[in-house]
């Protein structure tokens, strides 16, 4: 009996060979389901392209608020420079010119070390100098009146935005640093567990031992499971064998089982 799906699909519960399959045999296939959906949802390559989302989200929601901490600092830092010049003279115009030039030096060493953050390179003492120099000049010239006048309403006002893309600048780094991080990490992992397996599968009784042909086949044989593709690139993934030797133990094993390897045998499946 079929049963149709909203896609127009129908499905049926049983095999090839419309044999009903027992719960136990539907709950393998279950397993073998889930097993390489996670392998595919740990693969360096996946994870590497999750951190890249998020630090793409991570890069535009600090840009943001640094660009709109630094243009909220403009108007005081011009008042600061004008010193009480008159509305549109050259002194007063010139004083708009102080706090883009703080603020641009400021990106463009936030923007540089947003690609040497993401290949953890370490940058030198004076980048730090520049970064700390930019962000107190802001911070002073931007609170210098409110200080002056001794109010406390207006310091705390105009403390917070140079604070906070003191606080930004600071941590922006260290988050690229610690999402590059984990990037290698997760490689390194998903590397250690594919040798684990490929090991457990086939382990050599010597330091030197090399693994055979029909050990290969061996391992081969047993991680295929019906509906699987037999290609060069699958054999390689599930025993860890060479370029080379893939193309063999594909032929080998599709000769073995050939109504599970259609399409398989001389390509080379990448």
């Amino acid at each position: 009996m079929t049963t149709p799906t909203p896609a127009g699909r129908v499905t049926d519960p049983h095999d090839a060979r419309h044999v009903p399959l027992t719960r136990a045999q539907r709950l393998a296939q279950d397993a073998a389901e889930a097993a390489e959906v996670r392998a595919y949802q740990t693969h360096p390559d996946v994870v590497a392209l999750r951190v890249e989302r998020v630090r793409t989200q991570v890069d535009r929601i600090c840009w943001a608020g640094i660009c709109l901490g630094l243009a909220f600092t403009m108007t005081n830092v011009q008042a600061f420079a004008s010193a009480g010049s008159a509305a549109w003279s050259l002194p007063w115009l010139a004083a708009w010119l102080l706090d883009p030039t703080v603020s641009l030096v400021l990106l463009a060493i936030l923007r540089a070390e947003q690609v040497t953050a993401r290949y953890q390179v370490h940058t030198g003492p004076w980048v730090r100098v520049a970064k700390w120099f930019t962000l107190t000049a802001t911070y002073v010239m931007n609170t210098w009146a409110s200080y002056a006048d001794g109010s406390l309403s207006r310091i705390v006002l105009h403390s917070v935005p140079p604070l906070v893309v003191f606080v930004a600048a600071e941590a922006v780094t260290d988050l690229r640093d610690k999402l590059t991080e984990a990037v290698l990490v997760a490689f390194t992992d998903a590397v250690h567990r594919a040798g684990s397996a490929v090991h457990e599968r086939h382990p050599a009784t010597g330091p030197n031992r090399r693994t055979s042909f029909a050990e290969y086949l061996s391992v081969a044989r047993q991680a295929w499971t019906p509906g699987v593709v037999i290609t060069p690139a699958w054999v390689r993934q599930v025993t860890g064998c060479s370029r080379g030797l893939s193309s063999r133990l594909a032929a080998a094993l599709h000769a073995e089982i050939p109504t599970g390897g259609a399409g398989a045998g001389s390509g080379d499946g990448r």
